[in-house]
Order: C-alpha cells, then sequence, then structure tokens
C-alpha cells in the first residue's frame, strides 16, 4: 500500500512540473484518495483554557507525511511519530484570541498535498465554563440504557456492530437507548429527580454483553445501537431545560479489547501488559498501605480488570493527555454536569490527580463522582479533595461513592439485635465522618448497578425498604436511586446480585410490555404505593435547604431506634427510624439540647402535627420526618 502512495505521489509530481504548476498547489481528490482516517479531539472550543492539545491521527501508513498549518488561530509545535507507522501525533496550540475558523491541517508527501482534515474552531456555550455540578441539592436517576426504554426500535440491530440483539438474554442487549431516556424526561422530573447519570455510552462493540458499556471501543463516538452524538448532545440540552442535570459514566481505566487503538496500538506501551494478559489481583489498598511491596502496587493498577478490558497505560504522557482531552471534549460538547468514574483506584494515582486537575480547572462548578469499592472511610478518604494524605498525595476529586456507609445501613436493616449490630453499623460509619475534607459531597445509594436490588436486600420488606429511602433521602449527602427502585423492582430475588437480572427492563418501555410504570398501568398496589411515596418524599425534598444544607446532628442509637437531626439557621428535620418488630417510645428529654424550646413538629409523612412536649411513638419498623420550626 505504501508503495502504490508513492508511485501515485510521483505521478502527480510528475504532472506538476509538467504543467508548470508548482508542487505545493498540485493535491488529489481528497474525498476519492482518503489517507487520514481518524483525528482526535475531532474539533475544539475557543475561549478555553486548555489550547495546548495533542491530535492524535490515525490511517494506513501515514507517519511519513508532513503536516502543515498555515492559521493564525493554531501553531504546530510538533510532531511525534511511533513505532506504528499508522499514527501521527501533533502537538498544537490554540490562540487564546482564536475565533471560531475551520483551520485546514494539510498532509504533504514528497512535497505533494495528499491529504487535508478540517479542524474546527467551535464558538463555545455562553458561560459554559460555569457549567454547574450536581450538589446536595439534587437527587441522582442511575439508569443503564439498554434496559431502560426503547425510544428508537430502528436502532435496535445495526449490521456493523459485533453482537445482535436478543431480549430473551439477560446478558444480551435489549434495545433501550437514548431516545427512550429523552421520551421519559417528563416522568423522571415529575418523580423529584433532578439529575440523570447514565451508564456508558460510548460505542461497545463487542462480541458478548455489550449492553453494559463498560468496554469502550470508541472514544468519541456514541453507541450507534443507543443513538448518535448529536442525540445525547440533545439529551443535555433537553435535560438541562427541564432542571435536570446530566452524568456521563467515563472508564479511564481500560477500554474494550476491539477497541480500534488496542487492535492496532500506537506504540508498545500504550497499554498495561499489551503483550500478555494479566489480571489485576484487585488489591487497591496496596495504594494507602505503607507497607505495600511494589510488585503488589504494581500488580494491582497494571493488571486488566477481566481479559476483555485491556488496561490502558496511563503513565504514558501520549496517552494520559489522550484521555484528559477526551473527558474535557465530552463535558463541554454535551454540557455535562458531571461525571462518574469507573474502576477509579485502578487507574495510575498520579494520573487521575492529573485528569481531575485539568478538569476542575476548566470547569470549576463541575461535580465528578469516583467509585472506589471500600467498606471503610480511611480508603474512600483518601481520594477526596482537599484531603492531607500520609503520602503527600493530592487529589481534585470532589466526590465519593459513599460504599461505607451504603454497607453499613443496609445490613442493619437485616441483621442481628445483638450488641454492635443494627443501627449501630451505620452510627459508627458517620461517626468517620471526620476524616473527609467534605463529607456532605459523598454519593449515597441503597444499591445500583452492580449489586442486588435493594428490595431484594431487605428480603422484600416493605416497611423496611421505605425506611431505608427515607434515611438516604435525608442523611448528609447527595442521593442517588437506580432506575425501578421506586417500583420496588427486585428482579434478582432467587439469583441476588446477579447482574442480568439486577439490570432488567423497566416496566412500560417496550411496546409489548403489559405492566407500564410510566402510566400506572397494571402496576401492584404495592408498586404504585411505593411510587407515589417516592414522588412526595424527592420533591419534599427537592426545595428542602435544611435537607441539602443542614447540619447533621446524630444520637447514638437505643433499642434500636436511631434518630438524627438536619439543622439550617432556626429550623429542623428530625429523623427517626424504629427497627423493631413493635413499637417504641422516645424520651423526649433525651432530645432537649436541640428541642427544649419547640412546641410542635409537622410529621411531614403522615400529614399531621404532633406535640414536642410529649414522648414520641413510633410504631415498628417506621420512620417519622418531623419538621420543627
Amino acid at each position: 500500500m505504501k508503495n502504490l502512495i508513492k508511485i501515485l505521489s510521483l505521478l502527480f509530481l510528475i504532472g506538476a512540473c509538467n504543467s508548470n504548476e508548482t508542487t505545493e498547489k498540485k493535491s488529489v481528490d481528497f474525498e476519492s484518495f482518503k489517507l487520514i482516517e481518524r483525528v482526535e479531539p475531532p474539533n475544539w472550543w475557543s475561549g478555553m483554557k486548555t489550547l495546548d492539545l495533542q491530535l492524535l491521527v490515525y490511517g494506513s501508513e501515514i507517519n511519513d507525511l508532513v503536516p502543515r498549518i498555515n492559521n493564525s488561530n493554531i501553531k504546530l509545535k510538533s510532531i511525534k511519530k511511533t513505532k506504528n507507522q499508522n499514527y501521527l501525533f501533533l502537538d498544537i496550540l490554540i490562540s487564546e484570541n482564536s475565533n471560531p475558523d475551520n483551520v485546514e491541517i494539510d498532509f504533504y508527501r514528497d512535497n505533494i498535498l495528499v491529504d487535508r482534515y478540517n479542524f474546527e474552531i467551535k464558538k463555545r456555550k455562553e458561560n459554559s465554563e460555569n457549567i454547574e455540578g450536581f450538589t446536595t441539592s439534587d437527587v441522582m436517576y442511575l439508569i443503564t440504557p439498554d434496559r431502560f426504554a426503547n425510544g428508537d426500535l430502528s436502532n435496535d440491530d445495526i449490521e456493523e456492530m459485533r453482537e445482535r440483539p436478543n431480549r430473551d438474554d439477560i446478558w444480551g442487549l435489549h434495545g433501550g437507548d437514548i431516545q427512550g431516556v429523552i421520551n421519559n424526561l417528563d416522568y423522571i422530573n415529575e418523580m423529584g429527580f433532578t439529575t440523570v447519570w447514565l451508564n456508558p455510552v460510548l460505542e461497545n462493540n463487542m462480541e458478548r454483553a455489550s449492553y453494559h458499556g463498560y468496554s469502550t471501543t470508541d472514544y468519541y463516538k456514541i453507541d450507534p445501537r443507543f443513538g448518535t452524538n448529536e442525540l445525547f448532545r440533545d439529551l443535555g440540552l433537553k435535560s438541562k431545560d427541564m432542571g435536570i442535570k446530566l452524568v456521563m459514566d467515563m472508564i479511564p481505566n481500560h477500554c474494550g479489547s476491539f477497541h480500534w487503538f488496542f487492535l492496532d496500538p500506537p506504540m508498545d506501551n500504550w497499554f498495561n501488559n499489551q503483550n500478555e494478559y494479566k489480571r489485576t489481583s484487585h488489591r487497591r489498598q496496596t495504594v494507602q498501605d505503607i507497607y505495600a511491596s511494589e510488585i503488589d502496587k504494581k500488580e494491582h493498577a497494571d493488571g486488566w480488570f477481566v481479559e476483555t478490558m485491556p488496561d490502558l497505560n496511563q503513565k504514558n504522557p501520549i496517552v494520559s493527555k489522550y484521555l484528559i482531552q477526551n473527558a474535557i471534549w465530552w463535558t463541554e460538547y454535551a454540557g455535562l454536569a458531571g461525571i462518574r468514574v469507573d474502576t477509579y483506584p485502578y487507574s495510575d494515582k498520579d494520573f487521575m490527580t492529573d485528569w481531575t486537575y485539568a478538569l476542575m480547572n476548566e470547569y470549576p462548578n463541575l461535580n465528578i463522582v469516583g467509585e472506589e469499592w471500600a467498606d471503610t472511610p480511611t480508603i474512600i478518604s483518601y481520594w477526596q479533595r482537599g484531603k492531607v494524605n500520609h503520602d503527600g498525595y493530592v487529589s481534585y476529586l470532589p466526590t465519593l461513592m459513599d460504599f461505607p456507609l451504603q454497607m453499613s445501613f443496609n445490613e442493619s436493616l437485616t441483621d442481628g439485635f445483638r450488641y454492635g449490630m443494627g443501627f449501630s453499623k451505620p452510627y459508627r460509619s458517620l461517626a468517620s465522618d471526620f476524616l473527609y475534607p467534605n463529607p456532605n459531597n459523598l454519593l449515597v445509594f441503597p444499591d445500583n448497578h452492580d449489586m442486588s436490588r435493594f428490595f431484594t436486600q431487605v428480603n422484600k420488606d416493605i416497611d423496611l425498604f421505605k425506611m431505608g429511602i427515607v434515611f438516604y433521602s435525608t442523611i448528609r449527602g447527595i442521593p442517588q436511586f437506580y432506575y425501578g427502585t421506586e417500583i420496588i423492582m427486585s428482579p434478582d430475588e432467587k439469583s441476588p446480585g446477579n447482574h442480568g437480572l439486577v439490570r432488567t427492563e423497566f416496566p412500560g418501555g417496550w411496546p409489548d410490555h403489559n405492566k407500564n410504570a410510566f402510566t400506572g398501568k397494571n402496576l401492584t398496589a404495592d408498586e404504585k404505593d411505593i411510587q407515589k411515596f417516592f414522588k412526595k418524599l424527592l420533591n419534599w425534598r427537592k426545595n428542602n435547604k435544611i435537607i441539602h444544607d443542614g447540619k447533621l446532628i446524630q444520637f447514638a442509637p437505643k433499642d434500636e431506634v436511631y434518630s438524627y437531626f438536619r439543622i439550617l439557621d432556626e429550623k429542623m428535620v428530625w429523623v427517626i427510624l424504629n427497627r423493631n418488630n413493635s413499637s417504641k417510645t422516645l424520651k423526649i428529654k433525651r432530645f432537649a439540647e436541640l428541642i427544649s424550646e419547640k412546641k410542635l413538629a409537622y410529621d411531614f409523612l403522615n400529614d399531621k402535627k404532633i406535640s414536642l412536649e410529649d414522648d414520641i411513638t413510633v410504631e415498628k419498623k417506621s420512620a417519622l420526618i418531623l419538621e420543627i420550626e
């Protein structure tokens, strides 16, 4: 192929000489003779802080091409060539005063213009640098797009994709998509959710179980079975118009084994263990362990998550810059309010400092939440921005998923009544909040796409389930609920934690469903009751600054009754949880330090006033939310 190109170039050169034209002006028909297959990022924006870019240029045997830019808006600083002749990396600098422009990047071979890429500098959306991230005022709705709603039946089966749809297979493609989310934004809004987190939507062209999205095969392309880049951007715009924020799931740690740059790596160290699959040890504690051996650290951080997810070598500065630019590109393109980072502690920790810093520097009000699946705040807190760590490590990650609280509280609802069990667990977890620079910015949740459904975890006990929803809606932090929790979905009851079942179809999301949670059609009485309960609670929370910003004061559990206050200015919300199988009476004098001068409270869930001068009775397996002024 390369020899053919050189022969053609020579013929063009001879033709140019015979016609007395300069070789600089003679060019091929770019559309019929395309050499450059990809340029990433494909464009940028004027007015960004990030203007020093690295362009990945890909095509068959192109590294002998000479790129030239003749434009005052962009300076070509340097050209990097790799062992793989299919790549060029261009370091460019966009002018701080650049205007929107189509910048021609010309590629020459032997002084013959053989290809051209129009790199567009787009006009930045007004005030886009001040994107408001998700905050404690929000409630997040987590959606697995393939299983939520099929809004476009025409994209269910895409011929060039490796996997065919199969709704009978719990691990197969079911057809849910971005259009399905757009079609049901009204439902999401009416329920009281203010933020949508989508499991990954980038192209995931794998042979099996591609529905979940965690094996990216193109970092700049929405999976065509979910929609298009433009449709994803429309989702962001339409969500914003309704007051709903959009969070994108990103995976900088690894890609899919069918990613085009895994099949044709730019260099020998683009991936860790590039020529030999080695699975990660999953020893995440080696990151913080002061006694950890170097081999243990390496086996954790450099190992692959699974064989179909090759581990990106983020210590390679070219890989690092590629991933940082990609995250900024999607944030700007789609107007994201936040990013959820998968497998956070599996990435190179110094790279994650650079990655989060670059994003937060570009978008100071953005929020980013990292997944660190650990059971202790000592590990989780290490990663939060502002933490002064024992090893001097500096992080810029604002938010983490609060797995310690999730584990301790959920266990407390169903374990025994022995000493140290029950509500003592979440009480102790919250007592460790001093370890976090900002505990209020943690993401709290009863379940997600990687674990057993919450209704399954509480053994389908509706009273305990409601108690849990009250807790996660009123405790400090940012609540997140998985789609279907609002109608007590528990498809994994016979196989708890089975991912294919956990991520089941949402009722009403497909035309052939007999049950429809969007309209209420054929929902059971319990499902309707819980949906109504959610709607009332979350819409109450939506405008309740006491819950958003109030100080938390907890009272140690006694007789398996646990209570806490949220306090802002002169107003309070008192939450009381009783997990006993019998009613319990609280002696009001125990809480005198906060309510000694208060006479009345409003029982929000039961819609009635109660006296604060008398002891309070809490019914068995129930929660109270008392508003006090």
